[in-house]
């Protein structure tokens, strides 16, 4: 699937705490949701960040995609249908990360 038909979400698309997330990435590539959360702020300390998984403070999670039914997005995420996975401590490499298997997904998903 071609990049100009890739579908940029406003919003996390997985975590429970997604929300909360200064770093929030989430596309639809295709089949597939390409999700990167990270940049979650402490609650005892707002100028620190808590992991969001353990020993990593990003991660990029991929699943299936579905047609969505409520008025934000075209596309919600399959449930369970988790298809891939990446985790970071650098928010540089979280965002390569992300774009890396928004590429690789597209490529599956075609």
């Amino acid at each position: 699937m071609e990049k100009s038909r890739w579908t940029w979400m406003p919003h996390a698309g997985h975590y429970i705490r997604g929300g909360e997330c200064r770093f929030r990435l989430c596309t639809c590539v295709g089949r597939y949701i390409v999700s990167t959360v990270g940049e979650l702020p402490s609650r005892a300390d707002a100028r620190e960040f808590e992991p969001v998984g353990c020993g990593r403070l990003y991660e990029t999670m991929v699943f299936r995609a579905v047609k969505s039914k409520n008025g934000c997005c075209p596309y919600e995420m399959e449930t369970p249908s988790e298809v891939d996975f990446r985790g970071y401590n650098d928010p540089r490499k979280a965002r390569i990360g992300h774009m890396e298997l928004c590429r690789k997904w597209a490529r599956e998903g075609k």
